[in-house]
């Protein structure tokens, strides 16, 4: 027997046990079959499954086989799982340390050992989040299986709940988890996945509390009392009450790890429509604000907006050389340096407070930095003696970014707010092919495009610091490009805080905007692509999801987010359009 079942994402085994379950699964409850339900539809069109339990005299490779269809129950749940394993083995199984999901499974195969071999298998952590596929040698699962009181039972299992990928995708979301940078300056957001239903706030802050982990040190850092547990009320109208236990081993907060921790719950509960505002607890003690402020709404820590604290959703542009801005249809010149004369800029990027602008000129050999405004004001040369300068990138820390694509590969280097230019070295970025790149406005993630023999390929590093500054980069991750090997991109842009839409050529006249994940978890069902006719040059986005994504032709703009399609006409010789950041 082949190939049997369908599905998402997986761990591999090694790495499951990283990092302690917080997404919890139920243990039992009732199981009953019904239809679609009212309410917010979340668990519309998805039946329950009371999973039987171990049948007598079965085979260990039935034991095997029936046990993780008993990992497919739902509500989810994994008592029924734990009735198919040994008695010694049932109690420290841990399934919420990780997810293992895969496409396919063949066919249980053994006596003493049984081995299942996984097909397409991924990973997530015990926090929901995605941590890539398996290799292929990890995706052979073997369970001994010993005799008890005559039957057949498991003796040992992954920490794991190891599910289809199709059963998966329809009872986790994806959700976006608010942790801080190490200078406590901007909120960091970092995808996960949830299980969908009535313990979602439940599971979002449980998620939270597990901290950004080890591999996100000096890139995030949390002011909630990491590894501990929670326990919410049943909301009373839109308000919910959070109690921490940190088992006494959190310290009273100081007035501004107060205000901190509330920005980290608001953003991620602003994600649960029906949950306006919130109060907390840290070991019986209820955190308040001064002045004794101790409920909050879920709007709370905008000065911390990952996107960019008020930043503007105007659009600027070059037009014939000059700098303008306004809405897409109504651009006009902008008063400073760049935009009174032609200083021969071929591209440009304004900072998140529009105030300064930096500009390549020269042909890619030399960075200008002006004041948007002010008819007095000069541009001043910050980098020159470059090769090929991209268009740079802004962070709401007021560092500059720029990757100049050198003859010996790409050079990375951020200029600091006090103007001292600093290269960074990014592996797998860094000596690169370059061809266009991005970095999030919080500052931890550098997204690239890098050409390679088979195509094109888009990676991700994140950004390390410490409270002095900046200090390096991880190796960047390529992110998973569905159907083909010989893509051809033209430009990227934000699409939301965690993803960004990539444009693509699929034919001499035929593009694709697509949008991927930065974590690289597959799109799933969650996944859009805009297919576009004509000619396309650029994107123009941004991380605010309500903000349009433009696909730039030669002489309009295209809303590549609306299904309406809204065509924007632009003015003879404008190019380079862009919005902030």
């Amino acid at each position: 027997m082949t190939a049997r079942r369908a599905a998402v994402l997986a761990p591999v085994l090694a790495l499951v046990l990283a990092l302690g379950g917080c997404v919890s699964l139920p243990e039992g409850g009732p199981v009953v079959e019904t239809g679609p339900r009212s309410g917010d539809g979340e668990e519309a069109g998805q039946y329950y499954f009371d999973p039987p339990p171990p049948p007598d005299g079965a085979s260990p490779a039935e034991i095997v086989d029936r046990f993780l269809d008993a990992m497919t129950a739902f509500p989810i749940s994994t008592s029924v799982a734990r009735q198919y394993l040994a008695p010694e083995f049932r109690e420290s199984w841990s399934p919420k340390d990780g997810i293992i999901t895969y496409d396919d499974f063949l066919s249980p195969r053994g006596s003493s050992q049984v081995r299942v071999t996984l097909v397409g298998g991924e990973r997530l952590d015990g926090s929901g989040r995605w941590r890539g596929r398996l290799p292929t040698y990890d995706e052979s699962l073997t369970f001994p299986v010993e005799l008890v009181d005559g039957q057949y039972r498991i003796a040992s299992a992954p920490d794991a709940l190891v599910v289809p990928q199709s059963w998966f995708e329809q009872r986790y979301q994806r959700v976006t988890l608010y942790f801080f940078d190490p200078n406590a300056r901007v909120l960091v957001p970092e995808p996960a996945f949830v299980p969908r239903g009535d313990q979602r706030v439940s599971n979002l802050v449980s998620a939270l509390l597990a901290g950004p982990g080890p591999e996100l040190s000096r890139v995030a850092t949390t002011f909630l009392p990491a590894g501990s547990s929670v326990e919410l009320s049943v909301p009373v109208g839109d308000v919910v009450d959070i109690a921490i236990d940190a088992s006494g081993g959190a310290p009273a907060p100081t007035p501004e790890a107060v205000r901190l921790v509330v920005a980290q719950l608001a953003w991620t509960l602003r994600q649960v429509p029906t949950i306006e505002r919130f109060r907390v607890s840290i070991d019986g003690r209820p955190v308040q604000l001064p002045g004794g402020v101790t409920e909050f709404e879920v709007t709370e820590g905008s000065a911390y907006d990952p996107t960019g604290y008020q930043a503007t959703d105007l659009v600027y542009a070059l037009r014939e050389g000059v700098l303008v801005s306004g809405d897409a249809d109504a651009l006009e010149a902008t008063d400073g340096p760049l935009g009174t004369r032609d200083l021969g800029v071929r591209s440009f990027a304004v900072d998140l407070t529009s105030t300064t602008v930096a500009a390549v000129a020269d042909s890619g050999r030399t960075l200008l930095r002006a004041p948007v405004r002010g008819v007095e004001a000069t541009a001043e040369p910050v980098l020159s003696g470059a090769t090929n300068l991209l268009p740079p990138a802004w962070d709401v820390s007021g560092r500059l970014w720029v990757v100049d694509r050198a003859g010996g590969g790409a050079r990375v280097t951020t200029v600091l707010e006090d103007g001292a230019p600093v290269q960074l070295r990014v592996p797998g970025i860094s000596g690169s092919d370059v061809r266009s790149f991005l970095v999030s406005r919080d500052g931890s993630r550098m997204v690239a495009v890098v050409r390679t023999a088979s195509g094109d390929q888009v990676r991700v590093s994140r950004i390390r610091y410490d409270q002095k500054g900046l200090v390096s980069a991880t190796p960047a991750r390529r992110l998973v490009w569905e159907g083909g090997d010989d893509v051809r991109i033209r430009d990227l842009a934000w699409r939301s805080p965690t993803s960004v839409a990539v444009l693509h050529r699929l034919a001499d006249e035929l593009f694709e905007v697509r949008t991927l994940s930065v974590d690289g978890a597959p799109a799933g069902m969650e996944s859009v692509a805009t297919t576009l006719r004509g000619r396309y040059l650029a994107l123009a986005g941004t991380p605010v999801t309500t903000d349009s994504v433009w696909a730039v032709t030669q002489g309009g703009l295209v809303d590549a987010s609306n299904q309406m399609r809204d065509v924007v006409d632009l003015d003879d010789g404008v190019t380079s359009v862009r919005y902030v950041g």
